[in-house]
C-alpha cells in the first residue's frame, strides 16, 4: 500500500477543473427530438415516426453515461458507477463495464465501496461536534489530549493544534509511503502502530507554515476522539453520523474484517502503475484508520455530504470553521478541516473530499444549492488522462 496511500489516499487533493462539457440527457433530448420534428417535419408525420424519433433520442446516453463509458473504454476502468442528486432529491445511478474481470458480472448498481479518504471528512465531524460540545478546543495542542505522545525530529504535539491536523497544516510526515502493499493488504494495524512509523522520520515542515496533505493527521485526530469520549472510533462514527442520518450502506470494518458485506464491484490494483492489474477486493483496511477505513456507496456519500452542508450534523459555527478553507494545490483545490471545495466548469464549487485505496477512487460532492454527485472507479487511475476523465465525470454529473 505504499503506492496506495502515498499515490492513493494522498490523491484527493490531485488538482480539480477541466472543460466543461454540455450533453443533452437523455429526457431532453427527447423534447428537443420532438420540438425539431414539429417545426420541420410536415404536419402529416405518422404517429409511429415521432414515437421512432423519440425512442432513437432517449436510447442516448446522457452526459453522465457517456463519461463513465469513457472511463471504461478509453481508460482501462474494469467498472465505474454513479449516482447523481438533483435540487429536488430525484436520484439517478449509473455503471459502465463489468462487476468481476474473472465472471463478467454486472456491476451492481449503487454497490458498496471502500472510500478511502471520504473517512476523513467523518472523523472530522466527529470531532467538531466533539468541539460544538466544549470537549476539545480546536487551538488546543495534540499534548492537551495525549500528553507526551508526539515526539520526534521537528515533531513536538505541544506546537500542533487540533485545527492543524484536520487542515494538514501540521508538518507531520506520512507513514503510508514507508509500508508495502502486500503487507498492509493482509495486517492488522493499530492506530499507534501506523504513528510510531511516522515518528521515525523528521517533521516535513514547522506547524502551521504550510499545506502538505498527511494520513497521519488523522490517526492523531481519531485518537483523541477516543482519549476523550472513551469509547472506540468506529462508535463514535456510527453513533453520531451513520445512525443519525440514516446511511444504511456504511460501515467502519471491524478489526480483522476484509471483505466487503454488501453487493459490490470487485476492485484491482496495480503497483507498479505499468503492471497487471491484481484483485485488491479483499484486504484489511486498517492501515487507513480514520484516515480511510470506511465502506459505503455513492448514494450514502450524497446523503452525508448534502446533510453536512444543510447543518444537520454541525453547528453553524462549527460548520463555519469546517469550510474555512486554505489553498491545497493548484487549479483552485482548497482545503477546510476534512472538507475541500473544487471549482466547477459552470461556476461556483462544490463541496466533498475524495478518496482511494487500492482497488477503487472515489470522487464527488455538493453544491450549495443542493446538486449532489459521487462517482467511482474499480482501480486508482495512473495517468494523467484517466485521473482526468474521472474529474470530468464529476463536472458533467453537477453542471449538465
Amino acid at each position: 500500500m505504499r503506492a496506495q496511500i502515498r499515490q492513493g489516499l494522498r490523491s484527493s487533493t490531485r488538482q480539480q477543473g477541466g472543460r466543461r462539457r454540455r450533453a443533452v440527457s437523455a429526457a431532453a433530448a427527447v423534447a428537443i427530438g420532438v420540438m425539431t420534428l414539429g417545426a420541420l417535419a410536415p404536419p402529416a408525420a405518422s404517429a409511429s415516426d415521432s414515437a421512432a424519433a423519440s425512442a432513437a433520442a432517449a436510447a442516448r446516453p446522457d452526459a453522465v453515461q457517456q463519461a463513465l463509458n469513457t472511463l471504461v473504454r478509453d481508460d482501462g476502468m474494469p467498472a465505474a458507477l454513479a449516482s447523481v442528486q438533483d435540487r429536488n432529491g430525484r436520484t439517478r445511478t449509473y455503471t459502465a463495464g463489468v462487476g468481476d474481470l474473472t465472471t463478467g458480472s454486472m456491476v451492481p448498481r449503487d454497490g458498496q465501496v471502500r472510500i478511502g479518504s471520504n473517512t476523513k471528512a467523518f472523523t472530522a465531524v466527529v470531532i467538531l461536534q466533539l468541539v460544538g460540545e466544549g470537549k476539545i478546543g480546536l487551538d488546543a495542542t495534540v499534548d492537551t489530549y495525549l500528553p507526551g505522545l508526539v515526539r520526534g525530529e521537528g515533531i513536538d504535539g505541544r506546537r500542533i493544534t487540533v485545527r492543524q491536523l484536520l487542515q494538514h497544516t501540521s508538518g507531520l510526515p506520512e507513514y503510508g509511503i514507508h509500508v508495502d502493499d502486500d503487507e498492509i493488504r493482509n495486517r492488522y494495524f493499530e492506530p499507534r502502530e501506523l504513528l510510531d512509523i511516522a515518528l521515525r522520520y523528521k517533521a516535513d515542515a514547522a506547524p502551521g507554515t504550510t499545506w502538505g496533505y498527511s494520513n497521519t493527521n488523522y490517526v492523531l485526530a481519531g485518537l483523541i476522539v477516543q482519549k476523550v469520549t472513551g469509547r472506540p472510533l468506529a462508535e463514535e462514527m456510527d453513533r453520531r453520523i451513520i445512525k443519525r442520518i440514516g446511511l444504511r450502506h456504511t460501515y467502519f470494518p471491524a478489526p480483522g474484517e476484509m471483505t466487503i458485506r454488501e453487493p459490490h464491484p470487485q476492485g484491482y490494483h496495480r503497483n507498479p502503475a505499468d503492471g497487471p492489474l491484481r484483485d485488491f477486493t479483499e484486504m484489511d483496511p486498517s492501515a487507513g484508520w480514520a484516515a480511510g477505513q470506511l465502506i459505503s456507496t455513492n448514494s450514502d456519500l450524497n446523503r452525508f455530504f448534502t446533510a453536512l452542508l444543510a447543518g444537520h450534523l454541525l453547528p453553524a459555527d462549527q460548520l463555519a470553521e469546517m469550510r474555512t478553507t486554505v489553498p491545497a494545490g493548484t487549479s483552485g483545490l482548497r482545503y477546510g478541516l476534512g472538507l475541500t471545495s473544487r471549482p466547477l466548469s459552470c461556476g461556483g464549487v462544490y463541496w466533498g473530499h475524495g478518496g482511494d485505496i487500492a482497488g477503487y477512487e472515489t470522487r464527488g460532492g455538493v453544491t450549495d444549492d443542493g446538486r449532489a454527485a459521487n462517482v467511482v472507479v474499480t482501480t486508482i487511475p495512473t495517468d494523467e488522462a484517466a485521473t482526468q476523465h474521472v474529474k470530468d465525470a464529476v463536472d458533467r454529473a453537477l453542471c449538465d
